[in-house]
């Protein structure tokens, strides 16, 4: 392996959970280029993504049908500001991942899909999601101590024939469940038994990453069918479900598709990733919940979290420091 390959870049975005009221509005206020994607994603939206998101109300962004179009159109108004300026224009991945919705905002940084396209898959996803979780009693719990073995033993005595599985293996030693609601309360209170330090219920909408998704995957998948993916060949892009990089353009469509009823494999993602010889990682977007899961992952990695203006110059400010 070449230095150059050790130093490989690879641009990470964030998914559903990362979002909060005031998310981009410094960076809009400041860079035209980021203002215009608000603009032009209320256009496309045909409501007002930009007030929702920089003033709420809360309550609606964080809804699965407002808050996937909100995290996405904020994460790629953030990469647009990146790449206006001049001191970081130059900082371009060799590779993208996304955490389930922020794998939609990789393939639009890789290139293999645009904007109003992609952004138009964003909102018909949070709303099959939506819809779907609104039909069935579904839950998530974020289970912090155990390890894969006694994620599934756990899953396996409080499921008591009711669906409950592994839904995201973020980080080592972080392992969320997902599945319906009573099994899901069964889960918390066995979680002790297993030797779980917590056990945290999710506010989210319903079972998400499970065959409780089925319905919301159809809908995707009709809607993916109009679509038209380019080859990710200069800038590959990893696929959540596999943990490795799509192929071709081909394998996108059924790749997204069998993401909504199947688990994240976060860290077999970044794990994939550091095998390859990426260095550098820059999380693009609201939040920082990506670094997080990076810093247990494996703490040496350098990591660059980019979510609001300050961020951003600072970055700006080292890049222009080291020429």
């Amino acid at each position: 392996m070449t230095p150059n390959d050790r130093m490989r870049t690879a641009f990470l975005f964030p998914g559903q959970g990362s979002q909060v009221v005031g998310m981009g509005r410094d960076v809009a206020d400041r860079v035209a280029q980021a203002a215009a994607i608000y603009e032009k994603s209320n256009t496309l939206l045909g409501f007002d993504l930009r007030k929702l998101c920089f003033e709420g109300p809360s309550e609606r962004l964080n809804t699965t049908a407002m808050s996937q179009p909100a995290i996405f159109v904020t994460s790629i108004a953030i990469l647009s500001a990146m790449k206006t300026h001049p001191a970081t224009a130059g900082i371009t991945p060799d590779v993208c991942a996304g955490l389930s919705l922020g794998e939609y905002t990789a393939l639009y940084a890789a290139g293999a899909i645009g904007f109003e396209e992609c952004l138009h898959l964003v909102h018909i996803r949070g709303q099959a999601m939506q819809a779907a979780a609104d039909a069935t009693a579904g839950g998530m719990v974020s289970l912090i101590g155990l390890d894969e073995e006694k994620v599934q033993a756990l899953c396996h005595e409080a499921a008591q024939g009711e669906l409950l599985q592994p839904a995201n293996f973020n980080c080592p030693a972080q392992i969320v469940i997902s599945g319906a609601k009573a099994a899901c309360d069964r889960a918390e209170v066995l979680a002790a038994k297993y030797g779980a330090m917590k056990a945290v219920r999710l506010e989210v909408a319903g079972a998400f990453h499970t065959p409780m998704m089925a319905p919301a995957a159809e809908a995707l998948d009709n809607a993916l069918s109009a679509c038209r993916f380019s080859d990710p060949s200069q800038v590959r892009v990893m696929s959540n479900a596999s943990a490795d990089c799509y192929p071709s353009a081909k394998a996108i469509r059924p790749g997204l598709v069998r993401q909504l009823t199947s688990p994240v494999l976060w860290q077999r993602c970044i794990e994939k990733l550091l095998e390859d010889g990426v260095g550098r990682f820059y999380e693009i977007g609201p939040g920082k919940v990506l670094t997080g899961l990076m810093r247990r992952i494996n703490r040496r990695v350098e990591i660059v979290n980019i979510s609001n203006m300050g961020s951003l110059s600072g970055l700006a400010h080292e890049a222009e420091s080291r020429k």
